[in-house]
């Protein structure tokens, strides 16, 4: 649930490099490199379960940006100069299980100037907002 619990969840589970500096911009790093080195280049949904218990965490709203990040950038079929990929975009997302849904909860906790929220009944989603990421 801390930050640092977050980021060692991460790394085991994804298998990231010993060198992995376990902060957002590395975090950033290597999801955006985990696609093709994780699942042989076909994308990956990651599934984060109980995410109730970090909903109220401080850190909660920018792990969502950055976690939009690092899919952006994995989705991206050129690099943060322009440059094309030496990969083709790989599809990266993040599913949060929570067993108490409140999506208007949710999406108060998430908001940001960076993302762009929507709600429905039954979902919330973040994406980078393109004002200012883009």
């Amino acid at each position: 649930m801390t930050e640092q619990g977050i980021h060692r969840s991460f790394a085991e589970t994804l298998g990231f490099p010993g060198y992995y500096g376990a902060n957002g911009d590395a975090l950033v790093d290597c999801l955006s490199d985990l696609c093709g080195a994780v699942t042989g280049g076909v994308g990956v949904v990651i599934v984060l379960h109980d995410a109730d218990l970090i909903l109220d965490a401080e850190h909660f709203p920018l792990f969502v940006s950055v976690l939009c990040q690092g899919a952006d950038r994995a989705n991206a079929p050129a690099d943060l100069d322009g440059i094309p990929a030496d990969r083709p975009a790989l599809s990266e997302h993040f599913h949060f299980e929570f067993r108490d849904f409140d999506p208007a909860r949710i999406a108060h906790r998430v908001r940001r100037p960076d993302l762009t929220v929507t709600t429905g009944a039954d979902r919330v989603a973040a994406v980078l907002n393109p004002d200012v990421w883009h």
